[in-house]
């Protein structure tokens, strides 16, 4: 553990703050978290600025370390304090986690993640093209998932937290779910998880969402 509580820069609605704050809840590890008022600018105030120059959520701070982009955080953590839980030790394995990660951050972020900002933050994003890009995303992660319960070895790894929440808030994009049968079976399983903490979810109608 480290010598003093680790702090998590977050916002409530953000999918990559939220990734962070699950790994760390499913490590166990005790944190702080200080939300950032992005409607309101806070994330470009001075004192976060020197945070991270790039103005985003996540940050995370452990002492002397202070890392930002949440894939990049999610290795810090396995590499600090995960047994192999998490992200396997073996070359093979660690790859495997890290293939979910680059899909987290192309992949899932062009397509579910884009069109839940579309909804929610009216990023200007084409609605047509965002949605095509989830659906697709939806029908490999479907198939990838054919057969079995977690995306690396069967069982539960650090490759599920970086692609869980998007996929989970799909619908707020509006992006359905119901045709994927064993996304929405996965999805059952990660929350099951002992730890698991949830995302909240959009204030906006469901119509809207």
């Amino acid at each position: 553990m480290s010598d003093q509580q680790i702090t998590l820069y977050s916002f409530p609605l953000s999918g990559n703050a939220h990734r962070v704050e699950l790994a760390l809840s499913l490590l166990g590890i005790p944190f702080t978290l200080k939300n950032v008022d992005l409607k309101s600018g806070e994330q470009r105030s001075p004192e976060f600025l020197a945070l991270n120059p790039a103005a985003k959520v996540p940050v995370l701070v452990d002492g002397d370390v202070v890392l930002s982009e949440s894939t990049a955080i999610l290795t810090y953590l396995a590499d600090k304090f995960d047994d192999g839980t998490w992200v396997p030790f073996d070359a093979a394995g660690r790859a495997e986690v890290h293939k979910w990660y680059a899909l987290s951050a192309s992949e899932l972020q062009n397509g579910p993640a884009a069109a839940r900002l579309i909804q929610l933050f009216h990023a200007p994003f084409d609605p047509r093209q965002t949605r095509e890009r989830a659906l697709q995303f939806l029908e490999r992660l479907d198939a990838a998932l054919t057969g079995i319960d977690f995306l690396v070895r069967n069982r539960p790894s650090f490759a599920d937290v970086a692609i869980y929440t998007y996929v989970a808030h799909a619908p707020e994009g509006g992006v359905p779910l119901e045709d994927y049968e064993h996304v929405t079976a996965w999805l059952t399983r990660v929350e099951a998880l002992p730890g698991f903490k949830p995302m909240v979810r959009s204030p906006l109608p469901a119509a809207a969402a």
